[in-house]
């Protein structure tokens, strides 16, 4: 054995010790581009299907023949719609190679959980009360939140879809609440298909 080759297996060598801080340099380096990515797993497909899933749902709602029914009709829509999302996103991080739930996955899911389970939680206050007709604004607004909140580890298009949402259910709460239902069609269906096509374009999947 020659004797660079006995000082770079040396742990007291200088050879070793720069070999090590470079490795460590490495590893920093690439968790902190690990970071600073943007999370593109979100399928654009998926997201136009649950525009799609909200458009059906939707002509069932107006027909429905009582709150209850209305409401059962739109958490259906609302638990195919996510089964739908997490399906679609899955796939897509299996064609790149990549593991849905790495750093940047778990960031993102982070950080759109707090304002989803806020929604969930005020749904069943506001049914208690007997408010359901503020469902529709409570709904699209928290929803807007929680892709302006996880768009900031995402696409662009994501924060954006999230802020249009927000309007949206912004003026859901302000205009009559016989209005509820067109504001749901043109938030879960009209905005999933735009910003969903956008996003295939983009970004694939």
């Amino acid at each position: 054995m020659n004797s660079s080759a006995r000082d770079l297996k040396s742990p007291e060598s200088p050879h070793a010790t720069l070999y090590g801080r470079a490795m460590e340099n490495l590893r920093y380096i690439r968790t902190t581009m690990e970071r600073s990515e943007s999370y593109t797993h979100v399928s654009g497909m998926g997201v136009a299907a649950t525009g799609v899933v909200a458009l059906i749902a939707w002509g069932f709602a107006i027909t429905a023949s009582s709150d209850l029914v209305w409401l059962a009709v739109w958490l259906e829509a609302a638990a195919a719609s996510l089964a739908l999302a997490v399906y679609t996103l899955a796939k897509k991080s299996r064609t790149e190679g990549r593991a849905v739930l790495r750093e940047r996955g778990r960031r993102f899911a982070w950080t759109i959980v707090p304002p989803m389970t806020a929604g969930a939680v005020l749904t069943l206050a506001l049914v208690r009360l007997g408010a359901i007709e503020l469902l529709p604004g409570t709904w699209l607004l928290l929803y807007g939140t929680s892709f302006v909140t996880g768009g900031s580890t995402s696409v662009r298009s994501l924060p954006l879809m999230g802020s249009a949402f927000m309007l949206t259910g912004a003026l859901a709460l302000l205009t009559p609440p016989t209005w509820g239902d067109a504001w749901m069609a043109v938030g879960f269906g009209g905005l999933h298909i735009l910003f969903g096509i956008n996003i295939w374009r983009s970004h694939g999947g």
